[in-house]
């Protein structure tokens, strides 16, 4: 099989890392790739906005399937265009990406579907700002949740308890010409669920859960995600198929029967309120670094999977097969991430790195020369595996640190209390693992869209 990947970041490494896994290994090429990319396949100078630069590469290489990564091309109608030039696309339509592109449609959706999600409120107006936020935060005892509704290159959500600074970031959406989506503050811990879908059925793939925030115990702003880890033995029995029967299965439903069949990764972003399960968001390709961890532990081929969504060929029940390790990922950023990042450091130690145990997947590198050097705000993704959270986090920390990227930053906490309780409930001292008692975040940290790699206009590698 030949397989052509659309994307340059850590998201799409992650998926020909696996994809090369497979037995047989596909021919494996992407546009325009990296230089961790360019270890596992032939790499195209192919930007993912051309789009009639995809067109005729796929015209060209003539791939049995062609896999979409980011939201950018996707909403920009990527699958579309390949799809009318008769090529077997994994991605959602233009129309079916609109479920990412725009929060308020994607309430409409959800509305319709009776999918569970938060109250909220689309505003137009300045005018509109303050009766908005009343009727979504009435008390002002919680915080503020304050989204453009679209794509937004990493500036598009606010949660924020400074009422000042939730108005201030509303009117400068309002400014540029956007539409702002207020919404309720969900409380609760966040997981990420990756369902496959054919336009009709939907297979679930393990759950995970990210670390948005930049700084160790979610502290400091948000990011496209420091770090993430799966699986989660804090998650209450039944979780998916409650995800897929409440979320998944209702959403697909819906866009299909509206006549825009969902074909690709339905990112159910979601939160265990106290009320119970409610979806944060919706989007509508892999999320990064989830990926990482959820791929590293499925041990089902890849290609055939992907490739029978893309055909509408996808048997509702598939059941795929995960490791019973843990897989745990750190994030390793460039100096100023994620406010100004400074680019063109040189990096050092990946092999060091390796060596350990771990692997290293590249998000926002680049080459002057021979040497390797970051290109981007999140810049490597060091995963490891263990068999159990405390034995993955532990090597996946020490891979980090063995990396030499000047001005970096990392989080040292990814998985630390999900392991801490794990390990106590193994020993008989700890809550348990049944209902949800050891979540790592506890708080709505909304996943955000940024921009990873400077010498590209899409936006890239976003959790």
């Amino acid at each position: 099989m030949k397989i052509l990947i659309i994307g340059s970041g850590g998201r799409e490494h992650a998926i020909l890392r696996r994809l090369a896994s497979d037995t047989p290994t596909p021919e494996l090429h992407a546009a325009p790739g990296n230089p961790g990319i360019a270890q596992l396949a032939t790499c195209h100078d192919v930007s993912v906005t051309d789009l009639d630069a995809q067109v005729s590469l796929a015209e060209e290489l003539q791939p049995d399937l062609v896999v979409i990564g980011p939201e950018a091309p996707l909403v920009a109608g990527a699958a579309d265009r390949l799809q009318a030039a008769g090529f077997a696309v994994f991605g959602p339509s233009a129309a079916a990406a609109h479920l990412e592109g725009s929060k308020s449609w994607a309430k409409e959706i959800m509305a319709a579907a009776g999918v569970p999600t938060s109250a909220s409120v689309t505003v137009t107006d300045l005018s509109q700002l303050e009766a908005g936020l009343d009727r979504v935060n009435p008390l002002r005892d919680v915080p503020f949740v304050v989204k453009a509704d679209g794509l937004a290159a990493g500036k598009g959500v606010v949660v924020t308890e400074d009422h000042r600074a939730a108005i201030a970031h509303a009117e400068a959406v309002l400014a540029a010409g956007g539409s702002v989506v207020l919404e309720e503050f969900l409380d609760g811990p966040e997981v990420s669920l990756f369902c496959v879908s054919d336009g009709t059925r939907v297979v679930p793939l393990a759950p995970a859960q990210d670390f948005k925030r930049a700084l160790d115990d979610d502290e400091g702003p948000n990011t496209g995600g420091m770090g993430a880890y799966s699986p989660l033995p804090w998650a209450p029995e039944g979780l998916v198929q409650d995800v897929l029967r409440t979320v998944a299965r209702p959403t697909i439903a819906e866009l299909a029967a509206r006549g825009i069949p969902f074909v690709g990764v339905l990112y159910c972003g979601l939160a265990l309120t106290s009320r119970g399960l409610r979806v944060i968001e919706f989007n509508a390709r892999f999320g990064d670094p989830e990926t990482q961890v959820v791929l590293e532990r499925l041990t089902s081929p890849l290609a055939p999977l992907l490739l029978a969504a893309a055909r509408g060929e996808l048997a509702e029940d598939t059941e795929l097969t995960w490791s019973q390790d843990s897989a745990v990922t750190v994030v390793l950023a460039s100096a100023g991430y994620p406010a100004t990042v400074r680019t063109g450091d040189p990096i050092s130690g990946i092999e060091a790195a390796e060596a350990l145990g771990t692997h290293v997947i590249h998000a926002g590198t680049g080459l002057e020369g021979d040497t390797l050097v970051s290109a981007g705000g999140r810049v490597l993704s060091v995963v490891a595996t263990g068999e159990d959270l405390e034995a993955a986090r532990a090597l996946a920390l020490a891979g980090a640190e063995a990396i030499g990227l000047e001005g970096s930053h990392h989080r040292t906490d990814i998985a630390r209390r999900a392991a801490a309780d794990a390990r106590a409930s193994s020993l008989g001292t700890g809550p348990g693992t049944g209902p949800v008692t050891a979540p790592d975040t506890d708080t709505e940290t909304e996943t955000e869209t940024e921009t990873e790699t400077e010498t590209e206009t899409e936006t890239e590698d976003r959790a």
